[in-house]
């Protein structure tokens, strides 16, 4: 069991075999799992001395468990979800990230203790590693903008600030009946509501299960308030209130994460802490605490997380994590997109990673795909390098996304088929053009987000300790180096459109070597031709006979990694090799403008951007660190998708995959329908 939760003995154990009376425990399969994984097992029957029943929370089925749990003088547990679920609610199809399963009670019913409120009661909360966890949790929902359910858009406007904000909730729901609530408090609270606030602006959001239309909630329009139904960020929502009023909803908790006093006329598992004003204060609390230390016991201690991709119980930073990447995808994509000129190989994986809320449309028409987007509401995709004249306008109505391979991309190359882990979207520009800002220039340039420099710094060690790179292709043995000053000089694909765009004026191989040779002339220099010049499928090759005299070692079908090892520096025109330089503390020399470059972390010999080091009014800007760079470039920019569980996922799930080998390769029918495909187009690179 994780360290994070409670010992169970201070609340009550919970039996290893626990038997169950509805079917839910039988449909939905990460119930089950989550269990599995905390040691208890599922029983159908009925039980005995040292069994126990268990129950979906107060639902109208739980009371077949309930008196057979009764009946048999059994222990009874109760399951509900955590506070950070999903995307969509559980009605919509969404299975949860996280569980409280509870010996004691349920955390919305005040009328019995439960495990959440004798967490708050009686442990100290007082642990400082525990309490930073929390800080930093609750400025990381924030700044991710993630809630109980996530299908809103953070980009939808809030009311004008200054009005006093009511929480609507679905009728019949067990956290208002046994809240201790009577049917009337809705009324109640908005006659409350005016009372205190005469004249002022009211807005009632409304909750999101009832804006799907699959529940049915308390407020109609009325002249009387604003009836928000659009899906607006409730921690935006909650920034432009002046009070807020609520019977239950979460979103009480979330506003005292925000910093208001709300207004409570129910008896939710956050009141009566000193946090909030009460109408009916439950009696057995009276503790006072702080917004963290609730945090804590609520979102740390109290639930079980769980990792569906690695399928494992995880920790409340990796659940998070974990749905940052799924809400990345839905609040994306969920509009759907219209993919243009996209090769039919590549189409299944583009699928996956882009089709998982609407599926993808293909269209190979750019103007016919123009003429569609505005009227269904799509945006485009395009893969980079490869968009059409008319997209490039600037009064163009329709978002165009540019994608291209992310930079931990595979076990294998491109050009041999292998489908990649992960992929850049860019609604800017692209990453390798630096005549245009792109997505990743803004985001390097942006403040860490809450955790982000301690994030980046963990993914440079697991990056380093095992070995990773874009392609993980590894590679012969290295023979003993020669002594002195090593210069690692990469060979890059000539015709690739990080050279065309981005390169200065060293623009091919041979010049980087004799410019690389001409700056260092004592150094030992090492050449590693690209691995897909070297399987003789693009340009860029250097006869052998032109290296002799520049190099004293060229580096044939070697591990990149161990070559980095081995080197002081690095020269290059654009190589993604000299990023994964930076990486392992390696100076780098850039003679052309890679992403890279420009931040202050390389030597840079080529037109860099002067946005990148100036604000458009002249003042410098801050140089960003190394930590910045990576968290950028592999947490923010890329999408992953887990080859596994074919769930959209973090970057450490990734590098997992690639560390052990878990990734896919090539199908025969995918090779034969790349074969068939190039021989009509004359070219056969998967992603180009």
């Amino acid at each position: 069991m994780l360290s994070d939760q409670p010992e169970m003995s201070a609340v009550g154990e919970i039996p290893r075999r626990l038997f169950f009376y509805n079917t839910g425990f039988l449909r939905q399969r990460r119930l089950r799992r989550i269990l599995q994984l905390m040691g208890y097992e599922l029983r159908m029957g009925l039980p005995y001395a040292g069994d126990g029943v268990v129950v979906w929370g107060r639902s109208p089925y739980a009371s077949r468990g309930e008196r057979i749990a009764q009946s048999r003088a059994v222990p009874l547990v109760r399951m509900e979800d955590a506070f950070l679920r999903s995307v969509r609610p559980g009605r919509a199809g969404d299975a949860p990230l996280g569980l409280i399963i509870d010996p004691v009670g349920v955390h919305f019913d005040a009328s019995q203790p439960s495990l959440l409120e004798t967490l708050l009661k009686k442990h100290p909360l007082n642990d400082s590693n525990l309490l930073a966890r929390a800080i930093q949790g609750i400025a990381r929902l924030r700044a991710l903008d993630l809630s109980k359910y996530n299908i809103h858009d953070p980009a939808l406007p809030c009311p004008p600030p200054g009005y006093v904000l009511l929480i609507d909730q679905t009728k019949g729901d067990a956290s208002l009946r046994f809240s201790g609530a009577e049917p009337e408090v809705f009324d109640w609270m908005l006659a409350a509501a005016k009372a205190e606030h005469p004249g002022q602006r009211i807005v009632v959001k409304s909750h999101p299960e009832t804006n799907l239309g699959l529940r049915q909630g308390h407020y109609a329009p009325s002249p009387d308030y604003q009836l928000l139904r659009a899906p607006v960020s409730p921690w935006h929502l909650l920034d432009g209130a002046a009070a807020v009023y609520t019977v239950s909803s979460q979103m009480g908790f979330e506003a005292i994460l925000a910093g208001h006093c709300p207004r409570v006329f129910g008896q939710p598992f956050y009141a009566g802490w000193g946090l909030s004003r009460d109408e009916t204060p439950p009696p057995r609390r009276g503790r006072n605490l702080r917004p963290e230390q609730v945090f804590a016991a609520a979102m740390i201690l109290a639930p079980t997380w769980y990792d569906p991709c690695r399928e494992r119980l995880c920790s409340f930073e990796q659940a998070v994590d974990q749905l940052e990447a799924e809400v990345r995808v839905y609040r994306e994509d969920h509009q759907g997109h219209l993919a243009v000129g996209m090769r039919l190989w590549k189409r299944g994986r583009l699928q996956a990673f882009f089709g998982r809320y609407t599926p993808l449309r293909f269209v190979d028409e750019p103007a016919k795909a123009m003429a569609n987007a505005p009227r269904t509401g799509r945006d485009l995709l395009v893969w980079a390098g490869k968009e059409p004249d008319a997209f490039l306008a600037l009064n163009h109505p329709v978002k165009v996304r540019r994608v291209e391979d992310g930079f931990l991309r595979s076990r294998g190359l491109g050009a041999e088929l292998v489908p990649p882990l992960s992929i850049v979207a860019d609604d800017c520009g692209i990453y390798y053009d630096p005549s245009r800002e792109s997505r990743l220039e803004r985001l390097i340039q942006a403040p860490l987000p809450p955790g982000g420099e301690q994030r980046a710094r963990t993914l440079i060690a697991t990056v380093v300790a095992d070995r990773l790179s874009k392609y993980n292709l590894g590679g012969a043995d290295l023979p003993d180096l020669p002594k002195g000053t090593r210069i690692l000089i990469p060979g890059q694909v000539e015709d690739d459109a990080s050279i065309r765009l981005g390169a200065g004026v060293v623009r091919s191989n041979l010049a980087l070597v004799e410019a690389t040779r001409n700056a260092n002339p004592d150094s030992v220099l090492i050449y590693k031709p690209h691995p897909d010049v070297e399987a003789g499928l693009r340009p860029g090759a250097i006869a052998h006979e032109l290296l002799r005299d520049l190099v004293e070692h060229v580096a044939t079908r070697a591990d990149p990694v161990a070559l980095l090892d081995q080197v002081d520096e690095v020269w290059t025109m654009t190589s993604l090799l000299g990023f994964e330089a930076l990486l392992r503390g390696v100076s780098v020399t850039c003679l052309g403008a890679p992403f890279y470059a420009g931040w202050g972390l390389t030597q840079d010999l080529g037109p860099i951007p002067t946005r990148r080091s100036q604000a458009l009014d002249g003042t410098p800007l801050v140089q960003r660190s190394l930590h910045h760079l990576v968290h950028a470039t592999l947490i923010a920019y890329p999408r992953y998708f887990d080859p596994v569980s074919w769930l959209p996922c973090p970057p450490e799930v990734v590098l997992e995959r690639l560390r052990d080998g878990a990734v896919s390769a090539p199908s025969l029918s995918l090779r034969l329908l790349a074969k068939l495909q190039g021989k009509f187009s004359g070219y056969a690179g998967f992603w180009r």
